[in-house]
């Protein structure tokens, strides 16, 4: 029997994360994880007392057809990787590792590049987290050192 790594592992952890997801479009698990203990989790869903989309039945988004990315105030949930973050003290995160998966919700269906939005970002490089691990489909992944988004800053315009 071949033991499974530990990117694997963690991503496996946050691919079950995402189970408890209440979004009606996408499915999201995070954790995260220093010295090999992990830190706190969080998935996608509706502020604390909010009702969900799966408890509305319908998602606002999807009813005004707004592609994936965009127009984030119209969406009910907060994102994985922000849940994960509140549950976290900084001093606990400093130097930590972000584990990201995501599915579609339809069809369960891992998606081909789970990565932070651009509000995400930013929440994780406040947060002093050094790494993002991400699940691209079945069996990828992509390792991100947060260093790089913050000296290629893609909330700067890009000059003419």
């Amino acid at each position: 029997m071949e033991r499974t790594g530990k990117e694997r592992y963690y991503l496996d952890i946050a691919d079950t994360v995402s189970e408890r997801s209440t979004c009606l479009r996408r499915r999201y698990g995070a954790i995260i994880v220093r010295e090999d203990e992990i830190i706190s989790t969080g998935y996608n869903g509706a502020p604390r007392g909010r009702r969900n989309c799966t408890d509305l039945g319908r998602c606002t988004r999807a009813e005004l057809n707004i592609p994936s990315g965009e127009r984030y105030e119209l969406c009910r949930s907060v994102h994985a990787e922000a849940n994960a973050i509140i549950s976290a003290s900084r001093r606990d995160m400093l130097d930590a590792t972000l584990y990201l998966s995501g599915r579609d919700s339809a069809t369960g269906a891992p998606l081909p590049v789970a990565t932070p939005c651009s509000m995400c970002r930013r929440m994780i490089i406040n947060a002093g987290i050094a790494r993002v691990v991400s699940r691209d489909g079945e069996d990828g992944m992509t390792v991100t050192s947060v260093r790089d988004w913050i000296f290629n800053d893609d909330s700067m315009p890009v000059p003419m």
